[in-house]
């Protein structure tokens, strides 16, 4: 969801990367052109990685345990570009130009290509150091895309509710097509495997491609997606009564708004940084006639404000319900998905989002295709367990488990039966045991 700065060290040695261009002969079949776009720069790095690439921390900034261990070194080619569009919201290598994304290509290729679009509303390298890292190391090629609109304004994006989501989907389809034919021109043959992962928002993504356009891609992991649902459950109904439980200290209004009553630890960090904000921001992109655009510093449901948020009701707004229609969810995947959720998830609670989506996969006939790990002790962002480690444990160890297994599935390997991942006695910011 929206990007929570939180302090990490400066990686020097990152900024000071040299970048080179890639000569032609080093390039496979011929230039490298990214179908579509309007600018790319290609540059060859002798490593990929968050270690010594080219990326921004801030993007990627507490979405990983501190002591994740460093990435393998990867070398390889880089294209980072962007395509045709009208919104400016991200200033990436100062383009001020929104539908930018990063290719990377290693000289040692596996055969496979991973596609990601970001969590929350964060730019084209959120997903780096949880995800592009790892399955570099793997011998993946990795695309992903800032989803054509990026940070809180993201909603004054399009012209119709609904609109900046669902370019969200779009781009990433976009983007996996020309990665795809940029694969293709680097190693002179198509990805064998093509795979779509993310985490929040981006898991959102996975299972919407999986969903509408499954001939694109061979599987998915999905990392706690978001659950956007006409008939609800959605952000807009569970955030508005957890807003008021919070501020009348009602706390069972807060647990009946599906947030775990063991998860009260967390919910002074959510309310500053989260439920307000989201609420809002995702209020104006899907019924942006509610209360009207407020101006810009207003607090957001502060004691005494008019038509604070913490008073809309979904069931209310048909409008709303309208616009969630065009980028709601089915269940109807089309390629192998595995789903993990944390229990303590203090955003996307897990009985208002993944157990939902888990009951329409199967609903819609397709749980052959589908596995659900909910992870006891896991959250939204793996930076808490750093504030928490004796109540936590991070979920980046259990995605890298995960995909392994999806590459196991598409091999043959049936991954192991849905269930609930006991929190371990010790728990490991590099072990995930999943069956």
């Amino acid at each position: 969801m929206p990007r929570v700065t939180i302090a990490v060290p400066l990686i020097a040695a990152l900024l000071a990367t040299t970048v080179q261009a890639v000569p032609a002969h080093a390039t496979g079949c011929g230039p490298l052109r990214v179908p579509g776009a309007e600018r790319q720069e290609l540059t060859r790095l002798d490593d990929l990685s968050t270690a010594g690439g080219r990326t921004d921390p801030a993007d990627w900034a507490g979405l990983t345990p501190a002591d994740l261990p460093a990435p393998t070194p990867v070398a390889g080619a880089q294209l980072d570009g962007y395509f045709p569009d009208t919104s400016t919201g991200n200033t990436n290598h100062g383009w001020a130009h929104d539908s930018q994304f990063v290719i990377r290509l290693p000289e040692r290729w596996n055969g496979g290509l991973v596609v990601t679009g970001s969590p929350g509303v964060r730019e084209q390298y959120a997903n780096d150091r949880a995800i592009s890292d790892f399955v570099l190391a793997r011998g993946y090629a990795f695309a992903a895309t800032d989803k054509g609109n990026t940070g809180v304004d993201f909603h004054r994006d399009g012209r119709r509710p609904g609109d900046a989501i669902a370019e969200w989907n779009s781009r990433v389809t976009q983007l996996t097509r020309a990665a795809r034919a940029v694969v293709a021109q680097r190693y002179c043959r198509p990805p064998a495997r093509t795979i779509a992962t993310g985490l929040s928002n981006g898991g959102y993504l996975v299972r919407w491609q999986l969903e509408n356009h499954p001939e694109l891609y061979d599987g998915g992991v999905d990392w706690e997606g978001t659950l956007w649902s006409a008939r609800g459950p959605n952000l807009l109904t569970f955030l508005p009564p957890a807003l008021t439980g919070y501020r009348t200290g009602d706390h069972a209004k807060v647990v009946d708004a599906g947030f775990p009553a063991e998860s009260q630890f967390l919910w002074d960090f959510h309310h500053s940084y989260y439920w307000d904000l989201t609420q809002r921001i995702y209020r104006e992109e899907l019924d942006p006639g509610w209360d009207g655009d407020r101006e810009a510093g207003t607090p957001f449901c502060a004691p005494g404000t008019p038509a604070c948020d913490a008073d809309y009701d979904y069931a209310a707004r048909p409008q709303a319900r309208k616009a969630v229609e065009r980028i709601a969810l089915t269940g109807r995947i089309g390629r192998p998905l595995l789903t993990l959720h944390g229990t303590l998830d203090v955003l996307l609670p897990i009985s208002r989002a993944s157990d939902v989506y888990a009951d329409m996969v199967r609903r819609a006939g397709r749980g052959a295709l589908f596995r659900y790990y909910r992870i006891e002790g896991g959250t939204h962002v793996d930076s808490l367990f750093d504030a928490f480690p004796d109540r936590l444990r991070p979920l980046t160890p259990c995605h890298r488990t995960a995909f392994a297994a999806l590459e196991g599935w598409l091999s043959g390997d049936r991954p192991p039966a849905s269930a609930t991942v006991p929190r371990p006695a010790a728990v490991s910011s590099t072990e995930c045991a999943l069956g």
